[in-house]
């Protein structure tokens, strides 16, 4: 499929980015199912992006796409603690922090292209989701990849990640490119004073 054939990512603003998605209840058959996260993941690879949820196309369905597979130098990965996440799907997914401990980095979303800001979330949790082929899972991430399920899964409450960022730090793509765009946020929050 050509990128120009693919469905549009929905921007902030539109309505279903503020509104909880509806759990999944078989309202598609396998072979729908399976066609709706192939087409996710296109977009997602397309964009490009390591996540996406169902209402940033516009689909009120509480199912997201996660994949990670970017080499971001070894430190930056040393540093935000970022692995390979190999592609998979979360149906009607619920995360819980394990831990008290929390990390800062910036973060950007598909929905609100060319801008980033910086989101605590926690450096742990366990998430429960059920997979594509209707079994129930329980899977602890923890470092970037959890960071990455807990975006996923907020979009489907109704979330996105300016609701969580630190207000200071929301810069563009280019200006982060420019200057913040180090393995930590130590200079952004020193010079930005968040």
């Amino acid at each position: 499929m050509l990128e120009q054939d693919l469905v549009p990512i929905v921007q902030l603003g539109h309505p279903a980015l503020r509104r909880a998605a509806l759990p999944f209840n078989g309202e598609l058959d396998a072979v729908e199912l399976d066609a709706l996260i192939a087409l996710m993941r296109r977009v997602m690879h397309a964009a490009p992006g390591v996540g996406l949820a169902a209402p940033q196309l516009g689909i009120p369905l509480q199912i997201a796409v996660l994949e990670d597979t970017y080499d971001v130098g070894a430190e930056s990965a040393a540093v935000r603690e970022r692995s390979a996440l190999p592609f998979f799907s979360i149906i009607n997914p619920r995360y819980e922090p394990e831990g008290e401990e929390t990390a800062e980095f910036f973060e950007g979303c598909l929905s609100f292209e060319g801008y980033q800001g910086v989101v605590r979330r926690p450096l742990s949790v366990v998430l429960r989701y059920t997979d594509e082929q209707s079994r129930q899972r329980v899977e602890r991430f923890s470092g970037w990849q959890a960071r990455i399920v807990q975006h996923e899964t907020d979009h489907l409450d109704g979330t996105v990640y300016v609701d969580r960022m630190l207000p200071r730090s929301l810069c563009s793509n280019a200006e982060y490119a420019r200057r913040w765009a180090t393995p930590d946020i130590g200079e952004a929050r020193r010079v930005l004073g968040f």
